[in-house]
């Protein structure tokens, strides 16, 4: 009888211990639920477009808690490495004729429209060319510097205007260095190393003091949509629209004012076709 009692008072002191210790695990150490802070969004997006996107990427971190990690470039050379690697979640290039190549190769399955780029004239400070309009490019000895239209937008954009205007041939004589990203060439004008560049005129905040702006008159230029959109092979589907969604709204496209950019739509800049008027000064 009296080993009977000591085994059951055993038993029992060994059931207590593992209710006690099952009950400081699920009490202590729960498991750690999934967090979206370890969730990172990749996002292509132009380079013209680096602070506005940088600021609302620190944004939606601290509304979400969701990292966005950019890879910036050119426009079209982003396209290229999407193609390659077809990795990410995003794609923002500088205008809309990209993402369009991006939905005919079955990349893009939803797309907002966020702001405009608009094309000028820059020159250094103090326009030591005199230059003061489209067909001042063509002067003899005029130095100009422009995108590479194979790999930025900025540089398909100049070579659409100039093509339009009828002066691609004469300006392409005076280009002595092509860039590829728009960056590049606002460092061209703020070093004064060329007379002139056709660049998206956002892209110059910050430059007043080293550069000077000529607007191209409405005719002759060609305003275009800054687009944005996700990527058909995105892991993260519902963040990626949720991000896209985000950049569009109004909240985003108050940023993309902040740093000079007009946001999308506004009646001013309607889809530009019209036919050049005579170029003149």
């Amino acid at each position: 009888m009296e080993r009977r009692k000591i085994l059951a008072l055993g038993i029992a002191i060994v059931v207590i211990a593992c209710v006690a210790a099952a009950a400081f695990y699920f009490t202590s150490a729960p498991p750690a639920p999934v967090s979206v802070e370890n969730k990172t969004l990749m996002v292509y997006s132009g380079a013209g477009m680096i602070k506005p996107m940088d600021e609302i990427g620190e944004m939606f971190q601290q509304k979400y808690g969701i990292k966005v990690r950019y890879n910036y470039a050119g426009s079209n050379t982003l396209l290229s490495q999407i193609e390659l690697t077809e990795k990410g979640d995003v794609y923002m290039p500088g205008a809309t004729m990209y993402i369009e190549k991006a939905k005919e190769k079955g990349f893009v399955d939803y797309e907002q429209n966020v702001s405009y780029h608009i094309p000028v004239i820059v020159v250094p400070e103090g326009n030591p060319a005199n230059i003061t309009c489209l067909n001042d490019l063509t002067k003899p000895g005029v130095r100009i510097v422009l995108g590479d239209p194979k790999a930025a937008a900025c540089g398909k954009i100049a070579k659409k205007i100039l093509e339009k205007n009828g002066i691609l041939d004469a300006v392409d004589a005076n280009t002595v260095a092509r860039a590829a990203t728009v960056n590049e060439l606002v460092v061209y004008m703020c070093m004064g190393t060329a007379d002139a560049s056709i660049i998206w005129q956002a892209s110059l905040i910050g430059t007043e003091n080293e550069t000077d702006v000529i607007e191209i008159q409405k005719e002759q230029n060609l305003i275009k949509v800054i687009p944005i959109g996700t990527l058909t092979f995105s892991k993260n589907e519902d963040t990626a629209k949720q991000f896209v969604d985000f950049v569009a709204s109004e909240e985003g496209k108050a940023v993309f004012e902040k740093y000079g950019f007009t946001a999308y739509p506004n009646l001013k800049y309607k889809p530009s076709g019209e036919k050049p008027s005579e170029l003149r000064c």
